[in-house]
Formats: C-alpha cells, structure tokens, sequence
C-alpha cells in the first residue's frame, strides 16, 4: 500500500501493532486508534500485551478483561471491545483446548514445573501474547484489532517468538529432554546401567539441581508431547500474519534529538524483518513559539543562568521540532513522520481519547497533502 494515500484505519489492514520505547504514549494511542475505528462502524478490539495494563485505566475496563474480551461503554455505530493478557490462564486455556484427553490435561495443568512456567518464565509472556493473537485472527470476530505492545525490547521480543518457539521445537534440545530420562521407579535410568558411576552422577544432579525438579521437568515435557505440533503450526501462522500487508505497525517516539537513534533502529528493524511499517508518530510535542532574548536550542543550559518558564518552554519546543525535521530527513521520502503537540491534559476518557484520534489523523492527512515531499514544521 502506498504509505502517501493510506488512511490511518483501513479495512485493507485489519490488524493495527503500536510499537515504540516506553513511556511514549503508546497505550493511549492505542486507545485512542480503536475509538476512532468503532465511531467509523468497524467491530474493534484493542489488545494490551504490555505487563502494566494502562489499557484496563484508557478504556474504562476492570479485571474481567484479562479472563475474556470486555465491551466498552461507547455510543458508536461499530463496538468496541478491550482485552489484557493473562499469561497464566491463556496458557492453561490452551491445554484445555488442546491436550487430546482428560487425563493428558491433567497431568500437565498439575505438573509443578508448568506451575512455574506458565506464571513466571522469561518469555512465556510473548509465546503466550503469539498464542492469543492466533485465536483472535482465528476467530475472525473484528473488522479492526488494535495490538498494545510493551517497550521496544519485549516488542521484539514478541515479533522474534513465532520463530524461537519454531525453533525450540525443532531442536536437539526437546529431543533429548523427551527421552525417558527416569524409570517407573523415579530414579535416573542411568544409575542401573552404569552401577556406581550412574549412583554418583544422581546424587551429584540431587546436589545441585534436585531430582524432584528434574523428575517435574521431564514429566512434563512427555505430558506435553502430543501439543507440540500444534504450536509449531500456530507459531507459522502468526509469523506469517505479522508479515503479511494486512498488518500495519504504527511506530511511537517521544520528541526530540536524543529519541532519534531509537526511532530508527526500531523502525529499520521493522523493515529489514519484512513487516509493514506504517506512519512514525511523534508524541508530546511541545509547542513553537518565541520569546524576546530566550536562548537558542543549541546554546541553551540548566546550568548556565536561571530561564524563565517561558524561556525553557521556547527552548523546548525548539528542541523538540529540531528534532523532528532532522527525523525527516533520515527515512525515506515516502515514509510519513508526523508530530502530535502536547496536550494540556492526558485523555482519560472515551470523549478525549477520539479527540486524539482525530487529531493524529489529521496530521497524517496534512502530511499526506504533502506527498511526503515537504515538511510540517
């Protein structure tokens, strides 16, 4: 899709990923995209993979939408509905789903080490966050999802997740962890084998790791055995959706010129992996004005004397459109980088939140008169 013409929400791309550093706005954005999708008539879901949950306080929603997607009180001709990652019940809800029988289900939910896993591992967020997207895509309920990520490094994290989780499953390491490591007895199949020599290599794995966890371990990844394929399956699935045109990602920075290495590592990052990059949106900006003997952008600091409030706020909004005109001049031409002010107040409502969706996309549109070839500031 030509980056010039493309609206903010399009039907050509029903799946919207906001990504960026923390602290950005990007939650609020988020937000902010699905109130303007379901005044527009489109059936919307706004997702949040983001540990914090800013989302739940946006749109007005309590804990009930971590168990299932929450309807938002909002007069439009399209609804809008909210949903917040549990990484724990997404996954206990996919052995539910998909363990072939009763008693391979219960063997896993009640294994000690998937207790561990599934609430506290590092990286079971994303795989769980690759799963879920895979059921609302699957389900294919809403004309527009709108997808919350966390900061720029568990968004990647996230993105490189269909293919770790591809390539755990197809590595040396599962094979091995899938070998009768015990016998029927609980202990090591190797101590009878080897006599003393496997006796010692027990106590020595008893010493350091403990027998009770790696007999948890091996448990489980036999209990899991059967679910394997399905993951491979569904991870391929959604690596393909996030390349795929139909899926849009929407890049948040914060202003100014120290913001400008992150924007763009991000945003390269996006490209060189193959997905779609959409506008680059440069939150909080502060606005241009002048004062009389305020100091330049370049010469200003706290250091040196004591500025006015004015005299900061001039150097500030100097800083910051500094920063976005030397930003336009690093991407490419047809790449839109667009600037929203700061605002006097966070929005904290529906009303606020589709103001602020109306303003992005006018500037967007104002950039897009441009054709991308002059500058807004």
């Amino acid at each position: 899709m030509d980056l010039i013409s493309a609206p903010l929400i399009s039907d050509k791309q029903p799946l919207t990923i906001v990504v960026g550093s923390g602290g950005v706005g990007k939650t609020t954005l988020a937000a902010s995209l699905g109130v303007l999708s379901a005044r527009s008539g489109r059936d919307t879901l706004v997702m949040t993979f983001d540990p914090s949950l800013r989302l739940k306080d946006a749109l007005g929603v309590g804990e009930d939408a971590r168990r299932r997607e929450v309807k938002v009180a909002f007069d439009a001709p399209g609804s809008l509905h909210a949903s917040l990652l549990d990484a724990r019940r997404t996954f206990d809800r996919l052995v539910a789903r998909y363990a072939p029988e009763e008693e391979a289900r219960r063997r896993i939910l009640d294994n000690r080490f998937y207790q561990h896993l599934s609430g506290a591992l590092g990286g079971i967020l994303e795989y769980m966050a690759v799963e879920r997207l895979f059921e609302v895509a699957a389900e294919d309920r809403y004309k527009q999802v709108i997808l919350d990520t966390p900061p720029t490094r568990q968004a990647l994290d996230f993105l490189e997740a269909p293919a770790r989780i591809v390539g755990f499953l197809d590595s040396g390491a599962l094979k091995v962890a899938l070998k009768s490591w015990f016998d029927e007895e609980g202990r090591l199949s190797m101590s009878s084998r080897w006599g003393m020599l496997g006796r010692r290599a027990e106590r020595f794995l008893d010493d350091v790791v403990g027998l009770d966890l790696l007999r948890d371990m091996a448990e489980f990844f036999q209990a899991f055995a059967p679910l394997y394929e399905g993951f491979r399956e569904r991870a391929q699935a959604v690596e393909q959706l996030l390349r795929s045109p139909r899926t849009r990602f929407i890049v948040v920075s914060g202003p100014g010129e120290e913001r400008i290495p992150d924007t763009l590592f991000f945003a390269r990052r996006l490209e060189q992996a193959g997905y779609h990059l959409g506008p680059i949106v440069v939150n909080r900006v502060h606005p241009r004005f002048s004062v009389e003997g305020a100091p330049a952008a370049a010469d200003f600091s706290p250091a040196v004397g004591r500025p006015t409030g004015r005299e900061l706020l001039t150097w500030l909004g100097e800083r910051d459109h500094r920063g976005l005109a030397e930003l336009a001049t690093l991407v490419s031409r047809e790449q839109p980088v667009i600037d929203v002010p700061l605002l006097p107040g966070e929005p904290t409502d529906l009303p606020s939140l589709e103001d602020l969706g109306r303003l992005v996309e006018s500037r967007l549109q104002a950039w897009q008169k441009l054709n991308g070839g002059g500058s807004l500031w």
